[in-house]
This record gives structure tokens, C-alpha cells and sequence, in this order.
């Protein structure tokens, strides 16, 4: 464990538990958290989530801007369920992207875990775009991934990075109850 690490795993739980309070500080902080961690992911050659940290941090900006200038009016996001054929194309686009990433990584890299760490890459970038958009179902895709992220940190010695992704899970779930319960009032 390092310091850098340790420094990115507390901006990720600040920039999560803000993301559950739909607290649009999330996104820059989760900026400076990815950036770092990209460092760290390239440093134990898990190459696809080195290219993830880089992904979102575009995301970030684009979530960032969505969440307080996004929807019709301009004034940002609220928070909505996805519709079936939504939610299969996202599923869609986290497989054919699974295949395609992992493919490159096994084929051209040096990747500890091409086909796994490439899956998990792919589905987060979906869920990272659901969230953008303030869509539920992202919690869902989060709780899974963060368990998976787990093993495989556990796997590559990130004890931190491991109990940080653990954490996540739990936040995920308190993402999940926070975002359904704001639904409930408006369905009624």
C-alpha cells in the first residue's frame, strides 16, 4: 500500500458518498481520485483499468455537466429508471466491449487479467454513463462490479483498493435504497 494509494482510496469514498447524496462535488473529486489511480493500475499492469481511470475521467466531466446542466431544461438530472430497451443496450454495449478489450489486452499486453479486468472495465463505463444520467439501475450494475473489482484487487495484493472497492458495495446499496426512495413520492 502507498500513499498514493491511500490518498485515492479516501477522494473515492468522499467522491461515492457524495454521489448517494446526489451532491454534484462528487464529480471533480472523483476526477483527481480516477487520475490517481490511474497511475497506481498502470503500476501493477492491470492495463484496462489503467484505461478506465482515463475514460472516466471524461466521464467525470461529462457527469459533472449533465448533473447540473443536463435534461430538457438545462437544470440538471433527476434521477429515472431506464426503460427495457435502454437497459439491454447498455448490457449489450458491456458485452460486445468486454470482448472486444479483452481480445486487444490478451492479444497485444502484458495484462495480468485481460478477459476479466476487460469485462469489468466495459460494464463499469455502462454503469458510469447510467449514473451520468442519474438512470437507478446503475446501482445494481455498480453493487455487482464492485464485488467482482474486489476479487480481483484481492488478487493483485490491493488490500486498500480491495476494501476500498468493498466499501463501495456497501455504498452502492445505500445508492440503490437513496435513489429508488426519491422514485417512490413521484410514482405515486
Amino acid at each position: 500500500m502507498s500513499l498514493l494509494e491511500l490518498a485515492a482510496a479516501a477522494l473515492g469514498v468522499l467522491a461515492v458518498w457524495l454521489t448517494v447524496r446526489q451532491n454534484p462535488w462528487c464529480w471533480p473529486i472523483g476526477l483527481v481520485m480516477v487520475l490517481m489511480y490511474s497511475w497506481i493500475f498502470f503500476e501493477v499492469k492491470l492495463y484496462s483499468d489503467m484505461l478506465l481511470q482515463l475514460v472516466y475521467a471524461v466521464l467525470q466531466l461529462y457527469g459533472w455537466w449533465q448533473w447540473t446542466r443536463g435534461g430538457l431544461l438545462h437544470d440538471g438530472r433527476q434521477v429515472s429508471r431506464l426503460g427495457v430497451g435502454a437497459l439491454g443496450q447498455g448490457l449489450l454495449a458491456g458485452a460486445a466491449g468486454s470482448l472486444a478489450l479483452g481480445y486487444g489486452m490478451a492479444t497485444w499486453t502484458d495484462a495480468a487479467a485481460p478477459w476479466w479486468d476487460a469485462a469489468l472495465t466495459a460494464f463499469s463505463l455502462v454503469a458510469q454513463f447510467w449514473m451520468a444520467h442519474k438512470r437507478l439501475e446503475c446501482w445494481l450494475l455498480w453493487i455487482v462490479l464492485d464485488l467482482l473489482f474486489v476479487l480481483l484487487f484481492l488478487g493483485k495484493d490491493l488490500y486498500l483498493t480491495a476494501a476500498l472497492y468493498g466499501l463501495f458495495t456497501l455504498l452502492a446499496m445505500q445508492g440503490w435504497r437513496t435513489w429508488r426512495h426519491e422514485l417512490e413520492p413521484a410514482a405515486a
